[in-house]
Protein backbone atom coordinates (compact mmCIF):
# COMPACT_ATOMS: atom_id res chain seq x y z
CA UNK A 1 0.00 0.00 0.00
CA UNK A 2 1.28 3.09 -0.98
CA UNK A 3 1.71 6.17 1.63
CA UNK A 4 0.58 9.71 1.82
CA UNK A 5 1.82 12.97 3.54
CA UNK A 6 0.80 16.33 2.43
CA UNK A 7 3.56 19.11 3.05
CA UNK A 8 2.27 22.79 4.20
CA UNK A 9 5.34 25.34 3.04
CA UNK A 10 6.23 28.47 1.33
CA UNK A 11 7.00 28.30 -2.24
CA UNK A 12 8.41 31.31 -4.70
CA UNK A 13 5.46 31.00 -6.85
CA UNK A 14 4.93 34.19 -9.33
CA UNK A 15 7.60 36.55 -7.90
CA UNK A 16 5.80 36.12 -4.47
CA UNK A 17 6.26 33.84 -1.50
CA UNK A 18 3.14 31.77 -1.23
CA UNK A 19 2.09 29.25 1.44
CA UNK A 20 1.48 25.61 -0.67
CA UNK A 21 0.39 22.40 -0.47
CA UNK A 22 1.73 19.45 -2.06
CA UNK A 23 1.41 16.10 -1.64
CA UNK A 24 4.46 13.51 -0.96
CA UNK A 25 4.07 9.68 -1.80
CA UNK A 26 6.12 7.21 -0.59
CA UNK A 27 8.70 9.78 0.51
CA UNK A 28 9.14 11.52 -2.69
CA UNK A 29 7.45 15.00 -3.91
CA UNK A 30 4.49 14.27 -6.57
CA UNK A 31 6.12 16.80 -8.99
CA UNK A 32 9.00 14.72 -8.63
CA UNK A 33 7.01 11.39 -10.06
CA UNK A 34 5.24 13.57 -12.19
CA UNK A 35 8.58 14.50 -14.02
CA UNK A 36 10.05 10.95 -14.31
CA UNK A 37 6.98 10.05 -16.29
CA UNK A 38 6.77 13.03 -18.11
CA UNK A 39 10.52 12.92 -19.30
CA UNK A 40 10.40 11.43 -22.40
CA UNK A 41 7.03 13.00 -23.90
CA UNK A 42 8.64 16.36 -22.80
CA UNK A 43 11.76 15.14 -24.82
CA UNK A 44 10.25 14.40 -27.87
CA UNK A 45 9.18 17.75 -27.88
CA UNK A 46 11.76 19.01 -27.39
CA UNK A 47 10.73 20.64 -24.11
CA UNK A 48 12.66 18.67 -21.29
CA UNK A 49 12.06 21.80 -18.92
CA UNK A 50 8.31 21.27 -18.60
CA UNK A 51 8.64 17.63 -17.30
CA UNK A 52 7.59 18.32 -13.39
CA UNK A 53 7.48 21.91 -13.86
CA UNK A 54 4.38 21.63 -11.03
CA UNK A 55 4.11 23.70 -7.58
CA UNK A 56 1.88 23.51 -4.65
CA UNK A 57 -1.64 24.36 -4.92
CA UNK A 58 -2.34 27.98 -2.24
CA UNK A 59 -3.21 27.03 0.99
CA UNK A 60 -5.74 29.70 0.62
CA UNK A 61 -8.01 27.64 -1.97
CA UNK A 62 -9.29 25.59 1.92
CA UNK A 63 -7.81 22.14 0.22
CA UNK A 64 -6.92 21.14 3.53
CA UNK A 65 -9.18 19.20 6.07
CA UNK A 66 -12.10 19.38 6.54
CA UNK A 67 -12.56 20.01 2.66
CA UNK A 68 -13.21 16.96 0.63
CA UNK A 69 -10.76 18.10 -2.09
CA UNK A 70 -8.51 15.64 -1.46
CA UNK A 71 -11.47 13.26 -1.10
CA UNK A 72 -13.21 12.73 -4.27
CA UNK A 73 -15.42 16.24 -4.21
CA UNK A 74 -12.67 18.36 -5.80
CA UNK A 75 -12.91 22.43 -5.11
CA UNK A 76 -10.61 22.76 -8.02
CA UNK A 77 -11.03 20.67 -11.52
CA UNK A 78 -9.17 21.48 -14.89
CA UNK A 79 -11.53 18.83 -16.97
CA UNK A 80 -14.67 18.99 -15.76
CA UNK A 81 -14.83 15.30 -15.53
CA UNK A 82 -14.70 14.81 -12.17
CA UNK A 83 -10.67 15.09 -11.98
CA UNK A 84 -9.29 16.86 -9.13
CA UNK A 85 -6.01 19.04 -9.47
CA UNK A 86 -3.26 18.06 -7.26
CA UNK A 87 -0.61 20.31 -8.33
CA UNK A 88 -0.54 23.67 -10.18
CA UNK A 89 1.88 26.10 -11.99
CA UNK A 90 5.14 27.11 -10.59
CA UNK A 91 3.98 31.01 -11.67
CA UNK A 92 1.38 30.81 -8.94
CA UNK A 93 -1.80 30.11 -10.76
CA UNK A 94 -2.92 26.48 -10.53
CA UNK A 95 -5.09 26.39 -14.17
CA UNK A 96 -1.73 27.47 -16.16
CA UNK A 97 -0.23 24.04 -15.78
CA UNK A 98 -2.10 21.82 -13.36
CA UNK A 99 -1.74 17.93 -12.68
CA UNK A 100 -5.16 16.09 -12.38
CA UNK A 101 -6.35 12.17 -11.06
CA UNK A 102 -9.40 10.72 -10.73
CA UNK A 103 -9.35 10.63 -6.74
CA UNK A 104 -11.52 7.08 -5.80
CA UNK A 105 -12.49 7.34 -2.54
CA UNK A 106 -14.30 3.42 -0.23
CA UNK A 107 -14.32 2.72 2.78
CA UNK A 108 -10.93 1.29 3.11
CA UNK A 109 -8.87 2.85 0.22
CA UNK A 110 -8.67 5.90 -1.62
CA UNK A 111 -6.91 5.44 -4.97
CA UNK A 112 -5.55 7.88 -7.38
CA UNK A 113 -5.27 7.08 -11.13
CA UNK A 114 -5.80 8.70 -14.79
CA UNK A 115 -3.24 10.99 -14.26
CA UNK A 116 -3.18 14.39 -16.84
CA UNK A 117 -1.81 17.64 -17.67
CA UNK A 118 -4.19 20.80 -18.09
CA UNK A 119 -2.34 21.38 -21.16
CA UNK A 120 -0.36 18.52 -22.80
CA UNK A 121 -1.59 15.22 -24.01
CA UNK A 122 1.41 13.22 -22.74
CA UNK A 123 0.80 9.53 -21.55
CA UNK A 124 1.67 9.41 -17.73
CA UNK A 125 0.33 5.49 -17.32
CA UNK A 126 3.67 5.92 -15.81
CA UNK A 127 2.46 8.02 -12.87
CA UNK A 128 0.43 5.22 -10.25
CA UNK A 129 -1.83 4.16 -9.95
CA UNK A 130 -1.42 4.70 -6.08
CA UNK A 131 -3.74 3.09 -3.43
CA UNK A 132 -3.57 4.91 -0.14
CA UNK A 133 -4.98 3.35 3.39
CA UNK A 134 -7.83 5.45 4.07
CA UNK A 135 -6.98 5.59 7.69
CA UNK A 136 -3.70 7.09 6.98
CA UNK A 137 -4.59 9.11 4.09
CA UNK A 138 -6.87 10.99 6.45
CA UNK A 139 -4.63 11.21 8.96
CA UNK A 140 -2.30 12.38 6.97
CA UNK A 141 -4.79 15.27 5.40
CA UNK A 142 -5.96 16.36 8.82
CA UNK A 143 -2.32 17.03 10.08
CA UNK A 144 -0.22 17.96 7.39
CA UNK A 145 3.90 18.46 7.76
CA UNK A 146 5.24 22.13 7.83
CA UNK A 147 8.66 22.67 6.22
Amino acid sequence: MDRIRFLVSDEALGGEMTRTIQPIVNGVELRELAAEAEGPAAAAEGQTALAGSYAGLHDSDDLLWPSRHFLGQPHLEWFGDGDTVLLGCTCGEWGCWPLTARVEVDDAVIRWSGFRNGYRDWDLSALGPFVFDRAQYEAALGRPIAS
